[in-house]
């Protein structure tokens, strides 16, 4: 069996054959198979953040230590390299450390929608590339995705949505669930979704801790092969939350499904809008996520748009060494965190491929299938996953 092992950070990338436990438990190497050139290793934007701080050729070990021993100037020089958009502030990047009630950037306005959204990423390709079991992908260009989420934004506005509302979706992995986030995000609104094959109590059990003003449900999915209509769960939902001003419905099975009462995504998104960003301090609230529930309700999770803009711009720049001209996809459902770190692809100018389906239908191939078919530069996906198909 071949196995990854990270050596010395962004430096050695090893892939070794036949690495065994010897009987000592401790790991016997292999031969090493491959390790990147020097040429790819000083374009690596890890190395190029290097030489920005004044650390050219550093050892990783020192960058580490350098990173948690002067937060001020690493997270400052983060911003920085990775073109953070909005008003940082003076003063230091921590301004109290207090844990819990550490205040990160205390002067500092920003917008996650305005940071995917705002810069330009001429010929570079596709912002977006959604993909599904059946049918061709459905390809949105930069400026088509941000025209996109301006129509959303402005039927949002028409339906009372505001700066700290909560708009929730269960919504499948594709282009209906990016374009609603981007656009509850540009108005300051706060954003929760759960993947429509949660059951009604699931769904319920999230969001009826957070007094959503708009819900945004789906006719239904597919999933290995099979369509699964969610019509009757979403109706339900409707009933039992209270605090809702309007439900929006994307016809994602039949283009003629219809909820008496719900608004069509079509007329949601039917109107030109102006793409503008509703600015923030830095711990606003971006989207709620929650926890598994094995202990009780599944436990509300908020995180800020400014401190998910630093860390998954440093993520997915530094360590996944990911930039304009990639192609990043993560086998996920829109009810798991990964997919929240999935569109985050889009602040640093990556092309985000969805995929909503099975990753076994018709068969294991099908993810590396896909891979093949829109180009895949970064694939993410489960280490049961791999095993299946090895």
């Amino acid at each position: 069996m071949s196995r990854a092992c990270a050596g010395d950070l962004w430096y050695a990338w090893q892939v070794s054959d036949g690495a065994v436990l010897d009987t000592g438990g401790a790991v016997a190497e292999g031969t090493l198979l491959w390790q990147p050139s020097e040429q790819r290793r000083g374009a690596a934007r890890m190395s190029r953040f290097c030489d920005a701080v004044g650390m050219p050729g550093a050892d990783p070990q020192d960058v580490w230590r350098w990173s948690v021993d002067d937060l001020d100037a690493f997270w400052v020089a983060v911003w920085d390299f990775c073109g953070i958009v909005g008003e940082r502030g003076d003063g230091p990047a921590l301004a109290d450390p207090a844990m819990p009630g550490a205040r990160w950037f205390p002067q500092a306005q920003l917008n996650y929608a305005e940071n995917a959204l705002a810069r330009d990423h001429p010929g570079i390709g596709p912002a977006l590339i959604a993909c599904r079991e059946e049918g061709d992908p459905v390809t949105l260009t930069w400026d088509e995705l941000r025209e996109q989420v301006a129509r959303a934004a402005a039927g949002l506005r028409r339906l009372g949505v505001r700066r700290g509302d909560r708009v929730c979706a269960v919504l499948p992995n594709a282009e209906h669930a990016l374009v609603a986030f981007l656009a509850t995000a540009s108005l300051g609104a706060i954003w929760s979704s759960c993947s429509p094959d949660f059951g009604t109590t699931g769904v319920l059990d999230r969001f009826g801790q957070i007094e959503p003003a708009v819900l945004i449900g789906v006719d239904g999915y597919r999933y290995h092969g099979k369509a699964y209509r969610t019509l009757d769960r979403l109706e339900a939902l409707r009933a039992d939350l209270p605090t809702l001003r309007a439900t929006v419905l994307v016809p994602h099975l039949d283009p003629a499904a219809h909820l008496d009462g719900a608004l069509p995504w079509a007329e949601l998104v039917g109107e030109p809008g102006e793409l503008r960003f509703e600015r923030v301090p830095f711990d606003f609230p971006l989207w709620i996520l929650y926890s598994s529930g094995t202990t009780g309700l599944p436990k509300p999770i908020v995180q800020g748009h400014g401190g998910i803009v630093l860390e998954h711009a440093k993520q997915l720049a530094l360590h996944g060494d990911l930039g304009p001209g990639d192609r990043f996809f993560w086998f996920t459902t829109t009810g798991w965190m990964m997919w929240n770190l999935l569109v985050s692809g889009l602040l640093v100018g990556a092309a985000v491929v969805t995929y909503d389906g099975s990753p076994g239908h018709p068969d294991l191939g099908a993810l590396w299938r896909l891979a093949e078919q829109v180009s895949i530069t970064c694939l993410g996906v489960s280490a049961p996953y791999l095993g299946s198909c090895m």
